[in-house]
């Protein structure tokens, strides 16, 4: 694709540009850590809605928010809104974008789209709109055309469409920021990074006493402790984010707030976090994927049998435990709860426990009062976090 000179009247072309608001896509039961994370990040004007939260944010904010969130599924920088009721109007608004401000060439992009309450009724077909729109804009100026890459695009473009006004958005996080990139090796179902980091942070675990995973499968509550505990930023393995495409994206800036977030990373004291499961498997995946960390050799994991741990006293514990879903071989998950409840209470004294239900009937089989429980929504499962102290 032959390149075409940027025009130097971009810089208000956008609307994320007139405003500096953004939108971040985040888990419903999340929103609330998601808020307090994005102001201590250095966003302002927060505003929760049912879709995430839209929040303000210069470009030093928004590269910090982007590099340091934990919580945070998705950043779209929106460019323009329209009311759009048909695929013409989608089309002919499309092609007056000028895209040049975002691709080079050879630029690979790919286009989402969610479409509700509106007269176009089909998100796939609404995307090859404004996906058609893009190739003939560059192919009527330079003569050749961007291609398409659904699996690693350079571009993420999101398209979304309600009650027939549209919204055009850069994906600013080039992807689903839950996408670490330290899982190298998983077990079946693996728990989202997002949500794993949730569950650390609703622990309120500061690194004062060791914390324990007595089922860690292949070790994501772990990570995200480590990184939490050792301020790790959850965006280091990152290659690219998509703010890099942005006209005004200054990368001097970038590059200093990206070393001020790596200066503040800490070293762990081995064993102050430590898993365990009865899988080999399982701990070999917990181990490759801890040791692309920062600080992850000095996590203790080991094949064991919950049951026979030895005590685990004046500790967080935290875990997600099998439920159906999870389990390649069939076992007695009654028998399973009921054991981890035995075990809570004869070997854990001192201890809080931090448990993940993911289907809530097995929380009875614990036989323990909970100090709270917290709905949170993973993998399509209606979950519950349940914290037990044992005295």
């Amino acid at each position: 694709m032959n390149s075409i000179p940027k025009n130097k009247h971009s810089m208000s072309r956008y609307k994320y540009q007139n405003d500096s608001m953004y939108f971040a896509q985040i888990s419903e039961e999340i929103k609330d850590l998601a808020a307090t994370e994005l102001t201590q990040l250095g966003a302002t004007n927060i505003m929760v809605t049912f879709r995430g939260i839209y929040f303000q944010a210069d470009p030093s904010s928004l590269y910090r928010i982007h590099y340091l969130t934990k919580v945070i599924s998705r950043i779209l920088a929106p460019l323009v809104s329209f009311p759009c009721k048909d695929t013409d109007t989608l089309y002919q608004k499309g092609k007056t974008i000028q895209w040049e401000d975002f691709f080079k060439p050879g630029t690979t992009f790919a286009i989402t789209a969610n479409v509700s309450n509106s007269q176009i009724t089909h998100s796939k077909y609404a995307a090859l709109c404004l996906k058609d729109a893009i190739v003939d804009y560059f192919r009527e100026k330079t003569g050749t055309r961007p291609n398409v890459d659904t699996l690693d695009p350079d571009l993420q473009l999101n398209l979304h469409i309600r009650e027939n006004k549209a919204d055009i958005s850069l994906d600013t996080g080039g992807g689903p920021l839950h996408k670490r990139g330290y899982r190298e090796e998983t077990v079946t179902a693996p728990m989202q990074e997002t949500i794993a980091a949730a569950i650390i942070q609703h622990t309120r675990w500061n690194g004062d006493i060791p914390l324990v995973d007595p089922m860690c499968g292949s070790g994501t509550l772990l990570c995200e402790a480590l990184m939490h505990c050792c301020n790790i930023p959850p965006g280091i393995f990152r290659k690219k984010f998509g703010f890099e495409s942005l006209p005004d994206f200054d990368r001097s800036l970038w590059i200093k707030t990206k070393k001020q977030a790596d200066e503040k990373i800490q070293p762990l004291t081995r064993g102050l976090i430590s898993g365990s499961d009865i899988s080999e498997q399982a701990v070999q995946a917990s181990r490759t994927n801890l040791m692309g960390i920062p600080h992850g050799n000095q996590v203790i994991v080991e094949k064991n049998d919950f049951r026979e741990l030895p005590d685990l006293e004046n500790r967080v514990i935290v875990t997600n435990p099998p439920y159906g879903i999870r389990m390649g071989t069939k076992i007695n998950l009654d028998e399973l709860y009921k054991s981890l409840g035995d075990f809570l209470k004869q070997k854990c004294k001192g201890s809080t426990a931090y448990i993940y239900f993911g289907d809530r009937k097995f929380i009875k089989q614990i036989g323990l009062k909970p100090s709270w429980k917290i709905p949170i929504k993973t993998g399509g499962l209606d979950g519950r976090l349940v914290k037990y102290e044992m005295y």
